[in-house]
C-alpha cells in the first residue's frame, strides 16, 4: 500500500505502440487533417472491452486477455482520494486504503493476506494499492484456473468498495504502519517538497493535502474522522471494477453484476468536487535547500489547460507533442556530450500529475553552482526551437521512431500484458482517456504521422512556453560554498535567454553504413539440440559458443546476452577504476565511425540496443532487437569488437557527470548508511571502496581503452545466448557473418579472485547521519555455502519464509515497519559463500525491541521449524511464479546464462517443480541452522544524529 505524487507523463497513444505492414512515406502529405465534426467526433471504444453500468452507477471494464496465461488483473478504482479530505482528514484517504486489508465483512483481520498467499499471490507484487490526490486504486493478480478463486477475489474487491470493517483496535495498530510509510518518505525532498508544493499549486486546495497527509492528524484522529471518509467518498458511483485475463468474459460479467448491484445506490450524494489550480499572470519561484540534499535542480513547470482528449483532433495533437518532446530531448542530450555539460541531463515533458492542470516542464539536474548555466542551457534550447523550429531531418527521424515503435506494440498486440490493459482502463475511467483498441490506433499512427508538418510541431511551442502562469522550482544542497540564485538572478536568466541571439541548430548526420565493407563469414562447426528445453547450441569456427531458444512469447523480441571469463579482477588494483569505466567510456564513445551522436540518428527507426559491460569476473554483451532489425543488432556486437571507439569529449562529460553526481552524496544519510554497509562486508577491501571525487584522480581514458580492447580482443571463449522470436535460416546467416568472424587469439583465460571475503563474527555499526527521526536496519548473515541445487533452493525459500514471518510480527502485530526485505544471495564465485539480508526502517526508539523479534523468530524457526501454512504459502508462490516465468523470455535468458555460466545442465530449469514438492519444515529448519548463525552476523543501523551518544 502507498500514496503517489509522482509526476506521471500520460499520453493518449496508451502504447505508443506501432504494427507491421507496409511503411507509409514519412515524406508524404496528403492533407488528412481532421477537420469539423470529424475532428471533434469522439474515438471509439475498443470492441473487444466490455463497458457496463449497473442501476447503482457503478461503472465496469472487462476484456478476456491471454497474456499471461490463467491469470487475471483486478482492479477497484475509487475516483476519490487526499484532494476529497476535509481538514481534519489530511492523510486519511491514504489511511482508508491501508484498512482495507485490515478486516471487512468476509475478511478478519490478516484473512484476506492469507488466503491470497495461500494461493501464490505475493504482497506487493501481485496484491497492492495505492493513494494520490485524485484516486485510489486497490490492484490484484489472481489465478484464473480455479472458479473458487475467481469468486473470491471478486468478494475481496466488494469487500473493499462497501464492507470495510474498521475495528477501533486494528484502526490503532494500523497508525503505527501508517507513520512508518510517512517516516520512510521523510528526508531533504520531502523537506523541499512541503517548501515547493504551496508555490507551484499556487492557492490551489493541491498545496496542502498530499496523499501522506499531517502527522499529527494520523496520530490523534478519531475513528468515526476515518470512517466518515469513507462513508461519504466510497460509493458506486464513483467506482469502477476492472477485470482483464484469461477467463470466460461472460461469467465474469455475471460475477460483477451478481456482487456489486448489492451496493445500494446512494441518495442525494455529495458532487464529486473538481478543485482548480488557478492561473496567475506572474511568474513565481519557488527555492528549496537542504543540508541533506544530494543534488542540485531546476526546472519551469508552464501551467496548462486540461483539454479533451478524445477525439482524432486531439489524437493528432498528441503525436504532434509527442514528436516536439522527443526532438527537444534529443538537443538536449546533445549538449549533454559536451566536454563540460551545463547540466547532467536535461527533460522536455507534459505531465497531469492533478486532475485539472497540465503541466508543460523543462527541467535539468546540474552540478552545484550552475543553476543559472542549467536553467539558461534548458530555455536556449527551448527557445531555438520556437525561433527557428525544428529541421526537416530531425522531424523524419522522429517520425520513424515513433511509426516504429507503435508498428512494434501492434505486433504484440496478441501478446500484450493484461497489467497494461488495466492501467489504461483506469485512466479511462479517471480522466477519460480515450480506448479505441490498438489496431485503430496504428491506423490513426499511419493515417496522420506522415502528415504532421514541421509548422504543426514548431507551432507548440508558443503554447508551451510563456511568459506567465509559470513557476521556476529550484532545489540545492544547503552547503558552504554553494551559491543558490535567488528570484532575482533566476529573473535575470529567463530575461536574458529572451534577449539572447541563439543560432539555429545544424543537424549533423551520416550516409555511412555501419559496417562498411562485410566481414568474411566464419563457419559454425557444430550443432548440439536439447529437445527437452528447445535449445540449440552451435560451435563457432572462433571458438565462440551461441545458444539459441525461439520462442513465441514475443512476436516483436528477440534478446540476448553474451559473457567470457575475466572481467576487472585481471587488472591490478592500480587499473582498478579504469577498467569500472572502461565499458561506459566505450558505450559512450560511439563505435565504428559514429560517435554516440550520430550513432543515434542512424539508428532512427530500428528497435535495437547494444550495451558492452564488464564487471568483476566477466565481460560481455546484453541487448537486443525486433528480428527486424536482427542484422544491425549484430553488426553493432562485430564493431564493439573490432572497431570500438574513444572520444574524448564524451570521456570529458562523462567524468564532468560523474563529479557532479558526487559532489553531495555524503549529504544523504542513507547513502552513508550503505557506504558503511558495503565497506563493512567486504573488509574494507580496496575495490569495494565507496565513490567519492578523489575517486575520479584515479580516472585514465586511455587506459581504460586498453582494457576494453584487452577484454574484447579475443572472443574465442565467449558465450552468446539469444532467446526470443527468430527465423533460425536467417539468424545461422548472421551468427556466421558477424560472430564466426570475430578475431581470435585463443587465449585460455578464466577470472582472478582478488580476495574480497566477508567478515568473521558479530560485527554491530551505527551510523549517525540525518535530522528525520528515522532509522534503518540491515542484518546480514554470511559464510561458506555448499554450492549445489539442492542448497540454493532452500536457502531461497528460507528467505521466503522468514519475509512473511517477518511482515506479520514486525508490521501487522508491532505496527513498527511499513515494510521488510528479506533476500538470500548464494554465490559459487570466487569461493563459494551466501549473504542473507534482512531489512526495514523504524523509528529510532524501536530499533532494539524489533530486532529482537527479528531473531526470535530466527529461534523460532532454527528450533521448531515452520508451520504447514507458511510452507504451503511459500510453495504455491514459487509453483506460480514457475508457471508465468516460463512464458517469459527474460527468465529463459537468465536461466541459461546462469546454467552455462555455472557449468550445469540447463534443462535443470524444468525440475523447478520438483524441488518445491519436497520441500518441508526440516528442510527450513536446517537451512536456518546452517545459514542464520547467531554468532556470525553484521547489523548496520542508521540513525538520526540528533541521538547519538
Amino acid at each position: 500500500m502507498r500514496y503517489v505524487i509522482s509526476f506521471v507523463f500520460v499520453s493518449i497513444g496508451l502504447f505508443f505502440l506501432s504494427c507491421s505492414g507496409t511503411k507509409p512515406s514519412l515524406t508524404s502529405d496528403t492533407g488528412s487533417h481532421p477537420t469539423g465534426a470529424e475532428a471533434a467526433k469522439p474515438l471509439p471504444v475498443d470492441t473487444s472491452i466490455t463497458i457496463g453500468k449497473l442501476e447503482n452507477g457503478l461503472t465496469y471494464y472487462i476484456r478476456k486477455n491471454h497474456k499471461p496465461e490463467q491469470r487475471a488483473e483486478l482492479r477497484l478504482v475509487v475516483n476519490a482520494g487526499s484532494i476529497l479530505e476535509d481538514d481534519d482528514q489530511q492523510g486519511l484517504a491514504h489511511f482508508v486504503e491501508h484498512m482495507a486489508f485490515n478486516g471487512s465483512k468476509h475478511f478478519a483481520k490478516q484473512e484476506l493476506v492469507d488466503y491470497l498467499e495461500s494461493i501464490g499471490m505475493r504482497f506487493g507484487p501481485d496484491l497492492n494499492a495505492y493513494t494520490s490526490f485524485d484516486e485510489t486504486v486497490y490492484m490484484l493478480q489472481i489465478p484464473t484456473d480455479s472458479s473458487e478463486i475467481v469468486q473470491t477475489a471478486f468478494q475481496i474487491l466488494l469487500d473493499w468498495a462497501a464492507y470495510v470493517s474498521f475495528d477501533d483496535e486494528e484502526i490503532d495498530k494500523e497508525r503505527g504502519v501508517v507513520i512508518e510509510e510517512w517516516r520512510l518518505g521523510r528526508g531533504a525532498q520531502a523537506r523541499m517538497r512541503d517548501k515547493q508544493f504551496p508555490i507551484l499549486f499556487h492557492n490551489s486546495r493541491y498545496a496542502s493535502r498530499l496523499p501522506i497527509g499531517k502527522k499529527a492528524i494520523l496520530d490523534t484522529f478519531h475513528h468515526e474522522t476515518l470512517r466518515r471518509f469513507y462513508k461519504k467518498w466510497y460509493r458506486p458511483d464513483l467506482m469502477a471494477v476492472i477485470a482483464v485475463g484469461d477467463f470466460d468474459k461472460e461469467a465474469i460479467e455475471t460475477i460483477i453484476k451478481d456482487k456489486f448491484s448489492r451496493i445500494p445506490k446512494p441518495e442525494n450524494p455529495n458532487p464529486r468536487p473538481l478543485y482548480p489550480v488557478p492561473d496567475h499572470p506572474e511568474t513565481l519561484y519557488a527555492i528549496a535547500t537542504d543540508k541533506e540534499a544530494s543534488r542540485s535542480s531546476v526546472s519551469i513547470y508552464f501551467k496548462l489547460d486540461v483539454q479533451d482528449e478524445n477525439n482524432e483532433a486531439a489524437y493528432r495533437k498528441s503525436l504532434t507533442e509527442a514528436l516536439y518532446h522527443g526532438m527537444l530531448n534529443k538537443r538536449l542530450d546533445e549538449l549533454q556530450q559536451q566536454p563540460d555539460p551545463p547540466f547532467l541531463y536535461a527533460y522536455s515533458g507534459k505531465g497531469r500529475f492533478v486532475r485539472s492542470k497540465n503541466f508543460y516542464i523543462l527541467g535539468a539536474m546540474v552540478k552545484d553552482n550552475q543553476i543559472e548555466r542549467g536553467l539558461e542551457a534548458v530555455l536556449t534550447e527551448a527557445t531555438r526551437v520556437k525561433k527557428y523550429g525544428f529541421t526537416p531531418s530531425e522531424l523524419e527521424r522522429e517520425k520513424a521512431d515513433l511509426l516504429r515503435s507503435m508498428e512494434s506494440a501492434y505486433k504484440e498486440r496478441n501478446k500484450t500484458e493484461s497489467r497494461r490493459y488495466a492501467s489504461e482502463y483506469i485512466r479511462n475511467f479517471l480522466i477519460n482517456e480515450p480506448i479505441p483498441g490498438i489496431e485503430y490506433e496504428y491506423k490513426l499512427y499511419q493515417k496522420h504521422i506522415p502528415t504532421i508538418t514541421l509548422e504543426e510541431v514548431n507551432r507548440l511551442s508558443n503554447e508551451f512556453i510563456t511568459d506567465g502562469n509559470r513557476v521556476v522550482l529550484v532545489s540545492a544542497p544547503e552547503k558552504e560554498g554553494v551559491q543558490v540564485p535567488d528570484e532575482t538572478a533566476l529573473a535575470a536568466v529567463l530575461e536574458s535567454v529572451a534577449r539572447k541571439e541563439i543560432e539555429p541548430y545544424q543537424d549533423q548526420v551520416s550516409d555511412e553504413p555501419l559496417v562498411k565493407q562485410p566481414p568474411v563469414p566464419g563457419k559454425i562447426v557444430s550443432e548440439k539440440e536439447i529437445p527437452e528445453i528447445g535449445v540449440t547450441e552451435w560451435q563457432l569456427s572462433n571458438g565462440i559458443r551461441v545458444i539459441l531458444k525461439p520462442t513465441d512469447f514475443k512476436n516483436d523480441e528477440l534478446i540476448f546476452k553474451a559473457f567470457s571469463p575475466g572481467g576487472n579482477s585481471l587488472v591490478a588494483d592500480s587499473d582498478y577504476i579504469a577498467a569500472v569505466t572502461a565499458d561506459d567510456i566505450v558505450d559512450l564513445s560511439g563505435v565504428g565511425d559514429f560517435d554516440l551522436i550520430t550513432l543515434q540518428k542512424k539508428l532512427a527507426g530500428k528497435e535495437v540496443s547494444v550495451s558492452p559491460w564488464i564487471n568483476s569476473l566477466q565481460e560481455g554483451f546484453s541487448g537486443g532487437a525486433s528480428p527486424q532489425d536482427m542484422e544491425t543488432m549484430f553488426q553493432l556486437i562485430y564493431l564493439y569488437v573490432t572497431a570500438p571507439r574513444i572520444d574524448s569529449s564524451a570521456y570529458l562529460s562523462y567524468r564532468a557527470r560523474l563529479k557532479g553526481y558526487l559532489e553531495n552524496k555524503s549529504a544523504k544519510p542513507e547513502n552513508a548508511f550503505n557506504d558503511t554497509l558495503q565497506v563493512t562486508l567486504t573488509r574494507h577491501h580496496f575495490r569495494t571502496k565507496p565513490w567519492s571525487l578523489e575517486t575520479l584522480n584515479q580516472m585514465d581514458m586511455h587506459r581504460s581503452y586498453e582494457i576494453y580492447r584487452d577484454r574484447f580482443g579475443d572472443v574465442g571463449d565467449f558465450t552468446f545466448i539469444f532467446v526470443g522470436n527468430m527465423d533460425t535460416k536467417t539468424f545461422r546467416s548472421m551468427v556466421e557473418t558477424y560472430l564466426a568472424s570475430l578475431p581470435t587469439r585463443h587465449r585460455q583465460e578464466s577470472w582472478r579472485d582478488v580476495g574480497i571475503r566477508p567478515p568473521k563474527g558479530i560485527i554491530k555499526k551505527s551510523v549517525y547521519r540525518g535530522m528525520e527521526p528515522k532509522s534503518q536496519v540491515r542484518i546480514v548473515f554470511s559464510g561458506p555455502f555448499e554450492w549445489n541445487r539442492d542448497n540454493r533452493y532452500a536457502i531461497r525459500s528460507l528467505a521466503s519464509v522468514l519475509s512473511i514471518k517477518l511482515r506479520e510480527r514486525l508490521r501487522e502485530d508491532e505496527g513498527g515497519t511499513y515494510g521488510v526485505g528479506v533476500w538470500a544471495s548464494p554465490n559459487a564465485y570466487p569461493v563459494p559463500e551466501y549473504e542473507l539480508h534482512i531489512s526495514f526502517g523504524c523509528a529510532p526508539d524501536r530499533v532494539n525491541d524489533l530486532v529482537q523479534i527479528v531473531f526470535q523468530q530466527i529461534d523460532s524457526i532454527r528450533t521448531s521449524g515452520v508451520t504447514d501454512t507458511y510452507l504451503h504459502k511459500v510453495k504455491e508462490m514459487q509453483r506460480r511464479e514457475h508457471e508465468t516465468n516460463l512464458k517469459r523470455n527474460g527468465f529463459w535468458l537468465n536461466a541459461l546464462r546462469f546454467y552455462y555460466v555455472h557449468r550445469e545442465p540447463p534443462t535443470n530449469i524444468l525440475n523447478f517443480p520438483r524441488y518445491v514438492e519436497k520441500l518441508n519444515s526440516d528442510m527450513i529448519q536446517a537451512a536456518a541452522q546452517k545459514y542464520l548463525t547467531k554468532n556470525n552476523y553484521v547489523m548496520v543501523v542508521l540513525y538520526p544524529e540528533n541521538i547519538k551518544q
